[in-house]
């Protein structure tokens, strides 16, 4: 029982520290200046951009490979006229959290019918 408690406040301790070093790894790396370097601002300016149409494409490649001749039209619209919707409520009113509750909502109401 001992070596059983042992080893649980070990691998609490270590996940701790680890957790503790993983956030202080960017203070040591990059200091504590106000300005973060420029290749962290680049990442954070392009990174989600580029996860989001990676998650895009993946998307509809599996769309497209569902397809068969009895597939009903709005099996095959819905995933592009949700996405539609999607985009254009992002450009119109920039609020991701709007766009993607409105797009899923969409989708599913197309998928119903």
């Amino acid at each position: 029982m001992e070596s059983k408690a042992l080893y649980a406040l070990t691998v609490l301790v270590s996940v701790g520290v680890l957790s503790y070093l993983l956030r202080a790894l960017p203070f040591l790396l990059f200091g504590t200046r106000g300005e973060p370097p420029a290749l962290v601002k680049y990442v954070g300016r392009v990174l989600s951009p580029a996860a989001i149409a990676m998650l895009v494409v993946y998307c509809y490649a599996g769309e497209v490979a569902k397809l068969t001749p009895n597939t009903h039209m709005w099996a095959i619209a819905a995933p592009y006229l949700a996405g539609v919707l999607t985009i254009a409520l992002q450009l119109w009113r920039r609020n991701p959290l709007l766009s993607i509750i409105a797009g899923t909502l969409f989708y599913m109401l197309l998928v119903r019918l």
